[in-house]
């Protein structure tokens, strides 16, 4: 008799989804899927809008991470007005991009996955959280809490608020640098990197507890694609897109971000909201084998802080550097590292290279220069905006009329990108741990873990203080209901 079994929602992610695992007659699981069940619609009420708007309204997209929305919308004006900014606006904005890197990453890895790896992923639930960490690890969440607020402490500095600063503008940025705020943030600096090398030590202490397991948590063969500079480095902000493939061959070596449409393909399915976007030309290839209807599947690609320590040839700081070395030693020589447990210790390295590029920015004569803003008309019909947000690679492509109105809206969000994977890796964490259809909360939430790694955005809002419930509900083949398990 098949059954199904139902999380929802999953806990300590951003947004709202849920999960079922799908029982075959014998309790094996036969499939499981991450379904997000919320619609916001971004793309087609900006429709009609004037393009020099929508920094500001699409950095309300997202409460955690709005300057990835505020680069990337920047950056489309950018090629509508035809202009090349200024040197110090362009400066500016990696900086606070960096800094969007830092609080974001220091969230994901401290406050939502820390509880799993630091309390057990068999713990306590009512414990199991970010108040269970307080109690248990003071020092670390305070650590997690210090490390996050240099992040937001810098966008405040740069953009006036940490949250949602309307500071980038197509053409460069608003205000400039203070030498007073550079001389803050290069005091703060020291504290943040001490925090982030013992969170290092602490993520490899913690690892050996998962030996026996980690090798489920999304372990497969999959495409990697993430922006690179022109000479193979560790990109945020600008740069070229890379792709490659489980055996570490490039597929495409340095595309203009502007042609990404020659790559991506978006897919639906009707069980869930977020699209499937594929590589094309692996999907096209597989079509042609004669499996059309699921082919996009075969163009199954992974973004992100892993994606990118994959694609990249170099960090291009030292301590990033000598981290990068060891983080790839968990791969065979020449291939990517595949297992996507490894995204934490990536979120940990794209941190510590994030506070080496501040340091050096800061130090930058030109960083308080006044000149930040170029001015000029619509030029150009059509701009693509893209930039790595914490969670991946975004795009922002807009098509206005010679007024600058918005006729149509295209968003690729980087969770959407990590769909496939997403679905493939609650899939093989429940076949490895559920069988003749028995489950415990703990292994409901090693489930739930495989989302978390990908450190999803979904609703683009900001995180609900205190623990969300949980009810998982298993159907028989008839649609009756045999059990209910609640978290309250």
């Amino acid at each position: 008799m098949t059954k199904t079994i139902t999380i929802d929602p999953v806990t300590r992610i951003e947004g709202h989804a849920k999960i079922t695992i799908h029982l075959d007659d014998n309790g094996q699981v036969e499939d499981a899927r991450f379904h997000v069940t919320e619609f916001r619609g971004f793309e087609k009420f900006c429709e009609g809008r004037s393009f020099w708007e929508m920094p500001g309204i699409t950095a309300r997209i997202c409460g955690i991470c709005p300057v990835s929305h505020l680069m990337a919308s920047s950056k489309a004006g950018d090629a509508i007005l035809g202009v090349n900014i200024p040197p110090t606006a362009a400066k500016l904005r990696r900086l606070m991009n960096w800094a969007q890197l830092v609080q974001s990453h220091a969230l994901s890895f401290f406050h939502l996955s820390g509880p799993d790896l630091l309390l057990g992923m068999d713990s306590d639930p009512t414990k199991r959280n970010v108040m269970g960490l307080i109690d248990k690890f003071p020092d670390v969440a305070r650590n997690g809490i210090r490390l996050r607020r240099f992040g937001q402490k810098v966008i405040e500095m740069l953009g006036g608020r940490s949250v949602h600063p309307a500071w980038t503008v197509a053409g460069g940025v608003r205000e400039p640098l203070s030498d007073e705020n550079r001389s803050k943030i290069r005091r703060m600096l020291p504290e943040a990197l001490d925090i982030t090398g013992l969170a290092l030590d602490m993520l490899r202490d913690a690892t050996d507890s998962f030996r026996d397991e980690e090798a489920m948590y999304g372990n497969f063969p999959s495409l990697y694609m993430g922006l690179v500079t022109p000479e193979g480095g560790l990109e945020h902000y600008d740069g070229l897109l890379r792709v490659v493939d489980s055996d570490g061959n490039v597929l495409e070596k340095g595309l203009a971000p502007a042609r990404y449409r020659e790559i991506l393909g978006e897919a639906v399915e009707p069980w869930s909201y977020l699209k499937f976007p594929y590589y094309r030309p692996a999907a096209v290839r597989e079509a042609r084998g004669g499996r059309a209807t699921e082919h996009y599947i075969a163009g199954m690609y992974r973004v992100g802080p892993l994606a990118r320590l994959n694609v990249c040839d170099f960090a291009g700081t030292p301590r990033a550097d000598a981290e990068l070395r060891e983080f790839r030693r968990l791969a065979p020589r020449g291939r990517p590292v595949a297992n996507s447990f490894h995204y934490h210790y990536a979120r940990l390295i794209e941190i510590l290279y994030a506070l080496e590029r501040i340091a050096e920015t800061v130090e930058d004569p030109s960083i308080t220069e006044k000149r930040i803003r170029a001015h000029a008309e619509v030029n150009n019909m059509v701009g693509v905006g893209v930039s790595e947000a914490p969670r991946g690679t975004l795009f922002h492509e807009y098509h206005v009329n010679g007024d600058g109105i918005l006729q149509k809206v295209n968003l690729i969000i980087a969770t959407g990108q990590n769909n496939l994977a997403m679905n493939r890796t609650v899939k093989q964490i429940a076949q490895y741990h559920i069988n003749d259809g028995k489950v415990s909360e703990g292994i409901l939430n090693r489930i739930e873990h495989g989302i978390r790694l990908y450190d999803p955005c979904l609703s683009c809002s900001t995180h609900a203080v205190g623990q969300m419930p949980m009810v998982v509900e298993v159907y028989n083949a008839a649609g009756a209901l045999v059990e209910r398990v609640q978290r309250d």
